[in-house]
């Protein structure tokens, strides 16, 4: 039963007969108090308990000294016995003196004749007691405690309240209707972050699309289930998010592809295209990981990806040799605009091809003062 712990009513319920319940308080208070005393009896019982074990280990550890005492020196077996027999009755000894002296130490509170007056005049009118400003929730759970002797709840669910059923230390019950709280459990919904992104996502894909994006991401339904096309489309219908639309033909800046989209627009495998992404010859955007490449198929785009390689342009090998350096340095300067690169989709040497300037300056070219060469 947990009524005690619950919030506290401002009054005492109040009977029919106000005469009666100001009598069943003032029997509770005195049933208390000599539920206390008969607390402090057995308490001075227990005591002489103790006492008597303390008085028991002191008679055991003196026999065993005498004991020991009174053996032969030369029979040392039994000496030794004797001594840890008396060693053991020691320690039993100090262990029945601290244990009464904690119990001492915890004592009950003996309550005077003049405190009991005071409770029992207390008892009288409890409403006082109950509303007065220096009486705090604690002691209000506490004067509860003393005079409810039971309380039988009884539940009725279609009703919406609890029966509560209370009986008093002097025998007076008291019956009381309780609402009961309406419990709303939470509802069930995606979590933000999946709603935003498929948000951002469904403009630019489709729901089964969108599906594989989050399966991938590890993003669960409310119901903890995998994502499909079809619930989806319902958590879109549920939040009003817009619906990713086909565009009849390309804008004029560039059509919006994947990687495979992308490599069978420009006549190439999807490796290659990923590799050019990965290098940064390709720009590319991913609107979330796992998300498709997006892609914009651009004229400039299209004109790095030729049949046959114009005049000037050499393949990797002999742009290494001729300048000098690394693969990995002559495709840092590709990217950084400083050579030219296209990339050969035909023919037996397909790949990269660069574009070297004719005039390179050599480590040990010397001018003259008038600006010609030596």
């Amino acid at each position: 039963m947990h009524l005690l712990g619950s919030k506290l009513p401002s009054r005492l319920p109040n009977d029919s007969s106000p005469t009666k319940t100001q009598l069943s308080h003032s029997f509770g208070i005195e049933a208390a108090l000599a539920a206390a005393e008969r607390l402090e009896a057995d308490h001075d019982r227990a005591l002489a308990q103790w006492r008597l074990a303390v008085e028991r280990a002191n008679y055991e550890a003196q026999r065993a000294e005498r004991r020991y005492r009174a053996v032969d020196p030369e029979n040392r077996l039994v000496a030794r016995g004797l001594e840890a027999e008396w060693e053991k009755c020691l320690q039993l000894q100090q262990s029945a003196e601290t244990d009464l002296a904690l119990r001492q130490k915890r004592a009950c509170v003996v309550i005077t004749a003049e405190q009991r007056a005071s409770i029992l005049s207390l008892g009288k009118d409890v409403d006082l007691v109950w509303m007065a400003p220096t009486t705090t929730d604690r002691d209000k759970k506490e004067l509860l405690r003393t005079l409810v002797e039971e309380v039988v709840v009884e539940v009725r669910r279609d009703d919406e309240k609890a029966r509560l059923t209370m009986r008093w230390r002097g025998g007076l019950l008291t019956e009381l209707n309780v609402p009961l709280p309406r419990s709303r459990p939470a509802p069930i919904r995606t979590s933000d972050d999946v709603v935003d992104l498929v948000r951002r996502l469904a403009v630019h894909y489709t729901d089964a699309v969108i599906a594989g994006i989050l399966n991938r991401q590890g993003k669960k339904t409310a119901t903890g289930m995998r994502f499909t096309a079809n619930r989806v489309s319902s958590l879109r219908t549920h939040w009003q998010l817009p619906c990713f639309k086909q565009l009849a033909s390309p804008q004029q800046t560039g059509e919006i592809a994947t990687i495979d989209r992308a490599a069978e627009i420009l006549g190439v495998a999807s490796s290659t295209v990923h590799r050019w992404l990965n290098d940064g010859f390709i720009a590319g955007e991913q609107l979330t990981p796992g998300a498709p490449w997006r892609i914009r198929m651009t004229d400039k785009l299209r004109s790095l990806f030729v049949d046959q390689a114009p005049k000037g342009y050499i393949p990797m090998i002999d742009a290494m040799r001729i300048l000098g350096v690394s693969r990995q340095t002559v495709l840092q300067r590709v990217k950084r605009g400083e050579l030219a690169a296209l990339h050969i989709r035909s023919g037996r040497r397909k790949g990269l091809r660069i574009k070297v300037p004719d005039a390179l300056p050599g480590l040990f070219d010397r001018h003259s003062s008038d600006g010609g060469a030596v």
